[in-house]
This record gives structure tokens, C-alpha cells and sequence, in this order.
């Protein structure tokens, strides 16, 4: 499916553009990667590189220190509890602090081990509280950060003055006596040398975003398999998770089912009422009538139309024909064509999804614009729809007023429940004085 548009172009930088990475980086493209040198998120994750070393060699002396003097005292049973007390307290603390640092340098939410059992004796909890998986992994994280401390240190240094070091090069030889310098293994000597020695230089520079990155992952990676929950821990968060969205999805469908039998109810069935009525008292004054019964046939005419118009209206909030038949491209430029504010509306799906992920988009783009139209007080918006491997990722922003709170009863939370039950992200950002994004990403498979 090619890219729709309703009014131009989209406004830039609210568009759909490369699928986000899970910590919100947008992902890196050469030769854009020069931008990143300057951004806060590089350096931030150069300086967390650079403090590995500093934060494993404190908790490796501590660590090791502690399960020395442990392994000399054990034999004397209240010192060895006490040092035992002592390095449990410790390396838990430590591991606090490094998941506290990964996310405050590197924007990475590492959750916490499965609190342990309470009940039993202090003993019980104690030694509970020892043999749990988790401390024996932030020791080994504490024992493991100085290496990849050591590692991550040194290359971050690499990765970053060999490209400044050959940048600098042209000036350096033309300032130095005899116009040459030798950096390295290599003497670089004359303007020439010293050219072609900055223009590697250049190219290198803008290939170190992707090298602060990776080790940045890198050390993400480590912390998360060694701070994070357990195996076992993850996936009973896991099936205690599923449980609630099913719950969620389940009353979302309920009410949904409700809100159908009130429209029906209130809507269409009085109209269809209303229409017998008229038809049957116009069959009464046929004969005897003419006119009255023409004008009551007339009145019967309208409100079949009027009927024919809400239960059209209520079948496309169920499912629109539009969009099994065209697709969702289609089904959203009709749903643009209506909406009170104008939308930019780009639509960039190669092949096309499930019908399940386009009829959760095609929601989530609906009670969205509903909302900008009644809540935001918005002079525009813009929907996008991308889709991004095995993931439909759809964002509606407006440049409205903002506040929006998906707990408010606006249907974002249906929405949430709708985009959560099948394993998407929904997320929500309306500071106030706005500008409001909504963001879905939706599994889906061709």
C-alpha cells in the first residue's frame, strides 16, 4: 500500500519514521549519524562507558573483600552471620545503585528480582534470601563489571580520539616543524599525508555513534541478564500480565457489547418504531384520507432513511466494509474526510497486515480524532500509519491544549486494552499546552 495523504505534506518531525528502538532511540542511519555526535543521548552513554570502569572496580574490591573475610570467619557462627548480613546487604545495594545508573544514563528501565517470600523465622528469611538467584547474579555482576569495565573504558577512549586524532592531523603537520607527526605505528609527513589522514578521520567520526551504541547495548545486555528478574520471575510476570489484559480485553468487549445494544435500543429500533406507527396510520387513512396518508407515508420515508444512516453508522464502528474490502488506507481517508479538524493523513503499509492489527489501527485512529475533536481544541493533526516488519505502528498527534489522561474516561483506556490484548505497546504523551502524541505499535503478520 502506497502513502495517502489528505492535506500535503505531514509536519515534520511528527511523522512515523523508523521503528523506535525499546529504549526510545530512534535507530542510526549514515550519514545522519553526525548529528548524534552532539547529542545528549552519545554522551551520556560515553560518560556511562566510561564510569563502568570506576563502578567495577569499587564493587569488585568491595564484593571480593567481603566473601574473603566471609570464607575466614565462616567458622566462628555469629561473626559469619554478621559478615554474611554485611555482604548480602551490600551486594543487593550495589545492584540497586547499577540498575539506578542504567537508568539515568541510558534511559533503560531494568526491573527489579521477584521480592522474596515473606514468613518464617529470620534465619529462614536469611538463608532464603541467600540461595535466591538473584544475589548470586549481582555477584557476579559485581565480579563481572570490572573487566567489561575495563573493556568498555579503553575502547570508548579508541573509538573516540583515533577519529579526533586523525581529524586533527592537517592542522598538526602544518604546524609542527617538518610537517610531519606520527600519531601511531605511522608517520604521517606533509599537507598530503595529513589530508588524507583528516578524511579518514572524518568518515571514522561518523561511524562513532555506532560504536558507542553497541557497547552500549552491550552493557545493557549484561545488566539486564544479571539484575534483572529471573527466568522463572519473568515468566510469572508474564502470565500475571497476560491475565490482566485478558481481563482488560474481556470488559472492553463487554462494554462494547453494551454500548451496540444502547445505540440499537435508542437509536435505530425507536426510529423503525416510529416508522410502523406512521405506516400503519397511514394504511388507516388511505381511503378515507388521502392526504393525511401521503404525508404520513412521507414522514415513514425519512425516518427509514434516517434508520438506514445510524445502523450504516453502527456497522462501520463495528467493523466498516471499507476496510476488509480496500484496506486500511481507504478506511482512514474516509474517516479523515469526516473529521471537523483537518488531518494530515500518511498511510505507508508495503504489504498489507491481519485483519485483526488494521481493525485495532483503524479503532485507535477513530476514537483518537473523536477525541481531538471534542477534548483538544486542536487546529490540526496528523495520523501515520507505518508499518515496520512484523509491527503496525500507528501515531495521531494534534497541536492542541494536551492534558489528555488515559484514565479519564475519553476511551483511551479501551484503547489501551484494545492495543495491550494482543501484545502491543500503547503509549501517551499530552503535557499540558500540549502537543498530544498517541502511540500504537501492533503486532500483525500478512
Amino acid at each position: 500500500m502506497t502513502a495517502t495523504s489528505t492535506s500535503g505534506a505531514g509536519w515534520p518531525g511528527l511523522g512515523a519514521g523508523p521503528k523506535p528502538r525499546p529504549d526510545g532511540a530512534p535507530p542510526l542511519r549514515w550519514p545522519g549519524s553526525y548529528l548524534q555526535l552532539v547529542s545528549v543521548r552519545t554522551w551520556r552513554t560515553t560518560g556511562h562507558l566510561l564510569l563502568d570502569l570506576v563502578a567495577g572496580s569499587i564493587s569488585f574490591s568491595i564484593v571480593v573483600s567481603l566473601l574473603a573475610t566471609l570464607l575466614g570467619v565462616a567458622i566462628v557462627v555469629p561473626v559469619g552471620l554478621l559478615v554474611a548480613a554485611v555482604t548480602l546487604w551490600t551486594v543487593r545495594g550495589i545492584a540497586v545503585i547499577e540498575r539506578a545508573r542504567v537508568r539515568a544514563l541510558l534511559d533503560v528501565d531494568i526491573a527489579r528480582p521477584a521480592p522474596l517470600t515473606a514468613g518464617g523465622t529470620w534465619f529462614r528469611r536469611f538463608g532464603r534470601a541467600w540461595l535466591d538467584g538473584s544475589t548470586w547474579r549481582a555477584i557476579i555482576h559485581s565480579l563481572v563489571l570490572f573487566p567489561l569495565g575495563l573493556f568498555t573504558f579503553i575502547t570508548t577512549l579508541l573509538v573516540w580520539c583515533v577519529p579526533l586524532t586523525l581529524l586533527s592531523l592537517p592542522a598538526t603537520i602544518y604546524l609542527l616543524p617538518g610537517h610531519e607527526v606520527r600519531p601511531g605505528l605511522h608517520q604521517f609527513r606533509g599537507e598530503v599525508s595529513g589530508g588524507i589522514g583528516g578524511a579518514l578521520g572524518l568518515v571514522l567520526i561518523g561511524l562513532v555513534p555506532f560504536a558507542i551504541r553497541a557497547l552500549g547495548d552491550l552493557d545493557v545486555a549484561v545488566a539486564r541478564a544479571l539484575l534483572g528478574p529471573g527466568r522463572r520471575a519473568a515468566l510469572d510476570e508474564r502470565v500475571a500480565t497476560l491475565e490482566t489484559r485478558r481481563a482488560a480485553v474481556v470488559d472492553e468487549a463487554e462494554a462494547e457489547r453494551r454500548r451496540i445494544e444502547r445505540d440499537l435500543h435508542d437509536g435505530a429500533q425507536q426510529r423503525l418504531v416510529a416508522l410502523a406507527l406512521d405506516l400503519g396510520l397511514a394504511q388507516q387513512k388511505l381511503d378515507s384520507d388521502p392526504a393525511e396518508a401521503r404525508a404520513l407515508i412521507d414522514d415513514a420515508h425519512r425516518e427509514a432513511k434516517q434508520a438506514l444512516v445510524e445502523m450504516r453508522d453502527l456497522v462501520r464502528g463495528i467493523h466498516p466494509a471499507v476496510l476488509a474490502d480496500r484496506g486500511l488506507g481507504a478506511a482512514l481517508s474516509s474517516v479523515v474526510a469526516r473529521t471537523p479538524v483537518p488531518v494530515d493523513l500518511d498511510v505507508r503499509i508495503d504489504r498489507r497486515p491481519d485483519e485483526r492489527a488494521e481493525a485495532i489501527a483503524y479503532f485507535v485512529v477513530c476514537e483518537s480524532l473523536v477525541n481531538i475533536g471534542r477534548h483538544s481544541g486542536a487546529t490540526r493533526a496528523l495520523v501515520s500509519v507505518v508499518r515496520h516488519g512484523d509491527t503496525l505502528v500507528v501515531h495521531v498527534s494534534d497541536n492542541g491544549h494536551g492534558g489528555a489522561d488515559p484514565t479519564g474516561g475519553t476511551g483511551l483506556s479501551g484503547l489501551r486494552a484494545r492495543v495491550e490484548g494482543v501484545d502491543g505497546r500503547f503509549t501517551v504523551s499530552s503535557p499540558p499546552l500540549g502537543p498530544t502524541v498517541i502511540t500504537a505499535e501492533v503486532p500483525c503478520a500478512s
